[in-house]
């Protein structure tokens, strides 16, 4: 069997999208601002009152930490990096007070650290509850309090500098994105079903077999989509830039709830005919006479998950003619099953399965 999609070309397409992705508009926005943040973090950073201005460089740190792709991740994330900074200075100045630090104490307490930031309390933060401790005995030692006063003033202005760039300069609200990315998650499931067509068709084993290895990433498609969608929610909160877009996403994740429903069937129809096809164990013998209209089944109803205004006129004529082709199907299997005494495993579920792709299409206007 030959393989359309080697492992080395879809390492080669992964490697593409990822680059891709690093040089989004919405991307480079954030390098543009987090370059920005650390500088102005660095440049106020020496300025600051009292013991604090000797520690200037924690405060570029505390910018970086705050910069995340929407507001309110990053108000989130920094309001979780000083939470742990504090619960680790906490932990480092009760050594402090009760034995100081010492070849013993140390460990004692970033295991303490490590054990608390693992109830989940503190978020993107929890990281920071050893070293915060670490760095105060080791790095502060007989002057930990004047340190530990720096290390959280000099964090604290970088974080509050890095939350003021990003309200300033607010990124643009990702729905449009997610939209784009649940259309392209759709026009996938259609193409998808239409190679299965392709593959029953064929003369076996299939010369394409890209189909059999799409099909078990479907779900984790789904899910890096409805992580978008997520992003696309949270970076509408407390951004002034989106009173000027899409109200809301809610649309975009009923399609999405749908093309979750239709992955599940059309992975099931993927799997049965990946066993009959190549002979596997649980593999049903495929009747010739099914593959014409199983193929044409497929092709009707993938037709139908590919239209992009599911109450046009043609998504309608598409639906009649999916139906037909269904019904052919099962027909053909009835006829089958009573003239050779033996059930048509493939084709039932087959048309079981697109059966109920048609009925999830079917969307009333909202």
């Amino acid at each position: 069997m030959s393989e359309s999609n080697p492992p080395s070309v879809r390492r080669a397409a992964s490697i593409v999208r990822s680059l891709k992705g690093a040089v989004l508009p919405a991307r480079l926005l954030l390098v543009a601002k987090t370059a920005l943040a650390v500088g102005l973090a660095w440049m106020i950073a020496p300025h600051l009152p009292g013991v604090t201005d000797d520690y200037p460089y924690y405060a570029p740190l505390g910018a970086l930490v705050s910069m995340y792709p929407t507001l309110m991740s990053s108000l989130r994330s920094s309001l979780q990096t000083v939470l742990g900074l504090v619960t680790g200075i906490g932990l480092a100045a009760l050594v402090v007070v009760a034995v100081g630090p010492s070849w013993w104490s140390i460990p004692i307490v970033v295991g303490l650290g490590v054990l608390v930031s693992g109830t989940g309390w503190f978020g993107s933060g929890q990281e920071y509850i050893p070293i915060a401790a670490l760095f105060v005995l080791i790095i502060g030692g007989q002057n930990a309090d004047a340190y530990s006063l720096g290390y959280l003033t000099q964090m604290g202005l970088g974080v509050a500098i890095g939350l003021a760039v990003n309200i300033l300069i607010a990124p643009a609200p990702l729905t449009d994105h997610a939209t784009a990315r649940v259309d392209a998650f759709q026009q996938h499931l259609a193409a998808h079903l239409r190679d299965i067509g392709n593959a029953v068709s064929e003369s076996w084993p299939p010369a394409h077999d890209g189909w059999v290895h799409d099909a078990e990433s479907l779900a984790e498609t789904a899910r890096s989509v409805q992580r978008a969608l997520w992003e696309a929610d949270d970076s509408r909160r407390g951004n002034f830039r989106a009173w000027f877009g899409p109200s809301d996403s809610s649309e975009a994740h009923e399609r999405l709830d749908t093309l979750d429903k239709i992955t599940h069937h059309i992975r099931d129809i993927s799997d049965c005919l990946a066993d009959t096809i190549w002979e596997r164990p649980g593999g049903l013998t495929l009747d010739p006479a099914l593959v014409g209209p199983l193929a044409s089944a497929c092709h009707a109803v993938a037709d139908v998950i590919g239209q992009p205004q599911p109450l046009s006129p043609e998504a309608h004529r598409a639906r009649g003619d999916a139906a037909r082709s269904v019904r052919l199907l099962l027909e053909t299997v009835d006829r089958r099953t009573f003239d050779v005494r033996r059930v048509m495993g493939p084709g039932v579920l087959t048309a079981m399965h697109l059966r109920r792709i048609l009925m999830l299409t079917v969307r009333e206007p909202a």
